[in-house]
């Protein structure tokens, strides 16, 4: 068996601050509310590998990984993956951007398979993921849509 999400999240904000602020890697950590930290470790041309470190979980343990994500802002789509995959047998991740009247639709695509020996198989981690997904895109949404008012630009979808 194998996991796999489909999540996704419209943002009131134009396309390019949206694309802007959800690439900015340095700056996930105050993006995203599970990030303690992100340290690149290379770039090289649209793509960069970095490591994230997360909050420390209800049992006090910190989970760290690294990836590597490449952006295709012509497509409008960030394909990544883990490199260092942890419980994971494989994670890879899509990001795509589709432009809609009311905004900007944002969605993760996540397919995966936990390892034999992983602490929770991929049911578990797959209603996991969902539920966090959820949770992340959503506080993404109102950070980005604030942004954008600080910023000046009018809403989407009263354009």
């Amino acid at each position: 068996m194998t996991g796999h999400t489909d999540n996704s999240i419209t943002i009131d904000a134009p396309l390019d601050l949206v694309w802007e602020i959800t690439n900015d890697i340095e700056r996930w950590p105050d993006l995203f509310s599970e990030y303690a930290s992100v340290e690149v470790l290379s770039r090289d041309g649209d793509t960069t590998t970095f490591r994230l470190t997360m909050h420390p979980d209800d049992n006090g343990t910190v989970w760290s990984w690294v990836s590597e994500r490449t952006v295709d802002r012509e497509r409008r789509i960030v394909r990544a993956h883990r490199v260092e995959t942890g419980p994971f047998a494989h994670m890879n991740i899509r990001w795509e951007y589709t432009e809609l009247p009311g905004g900007v639709q944002m969605r993760w695509i996540q397919d995966f398979a936990m390892k034999p020996d992983a602490p929770v198989d991929d049911t578990w981690m797959t209603d996991n993921i969902n539920r966090n997904s959820r949770t992340q895109m959503a506080l993404i949404r109102d950070r980005i849509v604030l942004a954008a008012r600080e910023r000046g630009h009018a809403p989407v979808a009263s354009a």
